[in-house]
């Protein structure tokens, strides 16, 4: 089936369009929540919530604006920051054992490959070094431009330059426009 009428479908509150999306969709935002919140249960969680606030806020989408594993991977992201930023969320991280450490540290520099998905990680490798490594922060990680400017001892503007400039680097790689 076609995406746009998949799409459509689902706009139109089809269950078999929903579960079609979900199928399609789900690895990629698993792999999205897990880099931000890095816990499988927690990510299986706020993904059934990202799934279940598509559906219900599925008339907002337009594909004027953009495509729709885009506008569903905002929804996944912001909802995995909003869980990292939770009261419940960081009281449940004060005593984490060490092997929650160990993987951040070996997977620092690399994109999880569920969140490859979608392919998306060979086009990412192709950018510069300064692109990979704000892109990563921010849409693999889930920094706030403030933290990815913290983090990589950079401007907040240099930040949100670059970030633009990338993902139109991006977009032109993959021939989509904005």
């Amino acid at each position: 089936m076609q995406l746009e009428l998949l799409v459509s479908k689902f706009q139109s509150k089809d269950e078999k369009a929903f579960e079609a999306l979900y199928n399609m969709y789900s690895d990629s935002m698993h792999g999205v929540i897990y880099n931000i919140v890095r816990d499988n249960d927690i990510a299986e969680e706020v993904m059934q919530d990202v799934f279940i606030k598509a559906w219900h806020n599925a008339s907002s989408y337009s594909a004027k604006k953009g495509r729709f594993f885009t506008w569903l991977i905002n929804i996944a992201r912001n909802a995995a920051i909003d869980k990292t930023r939770s009261k419940t969320f960081k009281n449940s991280k004060k005593n984490l054992d060490a092997t929650f450490f160990v993987d951040i540290l070996e997977n620092q520099d690399n994109l999880n490959s569920q969140t490859d998905a979608i392919g998306i990680k060979k086009f990412v490798k192709k950018l510069a070094k300064k692109c990979i490594e704000v892109i990563e922060l921010l849409y693999f990680k889930g920094y706030t431009q403030k933290e990815a400017s913290k983090t990589l001892e950079m401007p907040i503007g240099t930040i949100k330059t670059r970030n633009r400039n990338c993902i139109n680097e991006l977009r032109n790689m993959l021939d989509v426009s904005p």
